[in-house]
């Protein structure tokens, strides 16, 4: 082999890369527990205290169950959601804003590998967070797994999903503004308007029509559907709708990655 060529990584070096890359994203949130895990427990026992105790009797039952039971799916994944994304939104971009993300580009570390590292580390925080959030809601109401496959998978896909959005959010955002219009002008309307505190069957057969277009109406509802047992959607759907927009987004991701966006001047 000439000497001017780079020498191959052996698979065990991609391994301990991926490895350090995710340990430090993990170490990131869980320093600071105080801000990134205990907030979303907090803001869902006052969903529940508001929502179920409140208004849930006035509303009475949902597909046969009690408004707590049937919000509680609905807003353990608005938790994964929102802290899947805000992790690796604010990892990157703070390794941008610190430059030291040169330090991970001068590594003999392919795309694939650094776009894994950073989703891996918004999937266990999303996760960490909806176990958190469902321990939170056994305090107020009683929730049982219809389906672990089913609800394992939407949270895993989801938190992915997410992950991906951040990374790419990131990726385009040249100040600490820019990492805030998305989740105030797009993913908290969407949630919202997601099926989290309702049926879409409450809805006007127009606005169910327009309710389908929202992305996480499907994550929502396959997410129930697990727990509960019962969706608005058909869950073969909901999963097909998921997967493509993760394949979509992870495609996205590593052409950006490829040409450079956001990361070289």
């Amino acid at each position: 082999m000439s000497a001017l060529q780079p020498r191959p990584v052996p698979s065990r070096g991609y391994a301990v890369a991926f490895s350090t890359l995710l340990r430090k994203e993990i170490s990131r949130f869980m320093r600071i527990w105080l801000q990134t895990i205990l907030p979303p427990a907090i803001t869902m026992a006052l969903y529940f205290v508001i929502f179920g105790n409140l208004i849930g009797p006035r509303i009475g039952q949902m597909h046969g169950f009690d408004y707590m039971q049937y919000i509680a799916p609905g807003l353990i994944m608005m938790s994964v959601i929102t802290n899947a994304y805000s992790n690796v939104v604010s990892s990157l971009f703070g390794a941008k804003f610190q430059r030291h993300i040169e330090e991970i580009l001068v590594a003999p570390m392919p795309n694939l590998l650094l776009l894994s590292g950073f989703v891996a580390g918004g999937i266990v925080r999303g996760v960490v967070v909806g176990i958190v959030v469902t321990a939170t809601a056994l305090c107020f109401t009683h929730l049982h797994v219809e389906s672990w496959f089913t609800t394992l998978a939407v949270v895993i896909l989801t938190a992915t999903l997410f992950s991906l959005a951040g990374f790419i959010n990131a990726l385009f955002a040249k100040k600490f503004d820019d990492i805030s219009i998305v989740p105030t002008f797009i993913l908290t309307p969407l949630t919202y308007l997601g099926g989290v505190f309702y049926s879409i069957d409450m809805l006007p057969s127009f606005w169910q029509r327009v309710s389908l277009g929202n992305p996480i109406l499907y994550m929502v509802n396959a997410f129930r559907h697990g727990m509960l047992g019962v969706s608005d959607i058909d869950i073969t759907v909901a999963f097909v709708v998921i997967l493509a927009f993760c394949a979509a987004l992870f495609a996205f991701s590593m052409w950006l990655l490829k040409r450079g966006v956001g990361l070289r001047t």
